[in-house]
């Protein structure tokens, strides 16, 4: 082999394995985050009927909004936790325009005694949540 081949060959193979890497990376632009609420137990049902109201316009009426799947604790209701998917990350800035989520976020604002917010990567990214 010659060197001039070599060094071509070596090109080849970084270009592939760039172009795998970035078409990787197209292929997983999903937003996934988990947020973290506790609400004041005094206004508690009112929370969940926002909550509820919310997520089901969002994942009626906006495409880029994939998942948005709440849970209470049993030992501790007012302790949620909502797994949110995205389309990408437009999409997720789209969503915090929408009217229905703006409405949510000023109804529920004093409700909200903490919330954390994490951006997390799924084990199993393009998995439908059946």
């Amino acid at each position: 082999m010659t060197m001039k081949y070599i060094k071509y060959a070596l090109t080849i193979f970084v270009i592939t394995n760039l172009t795998f890497q970035l078409a990787a990376a197209q292929e997983n632009k999903q937003m996934v985050r988990m947020a973290k609420l506790v609400i004041d137990s005094a206004q508690l049902e009112s929370y969940k009927n926002f909550l509820k109201e919310e997520i089901e316009t969002s994942v009626r009426v906006e495409k880029g909004v994939l998942t948005l799947y709440a849970v209470s604790e049993i030992t501790r209701p007012t302790h949620f936790t909502i797994l949110e998917i995205y389309a990408d990350v437009l999409a997720y800035k789209a969503h915090l325009q929408t009217p229905h989520f703006i409405k949510y976020k000023n109804a529920t604002k004093d409700m909200v005694k903490s919330l954390e917010l994490t951006e997390s990567n799924p084990l199993v990214p393009g998995m439908k949540i059946k």
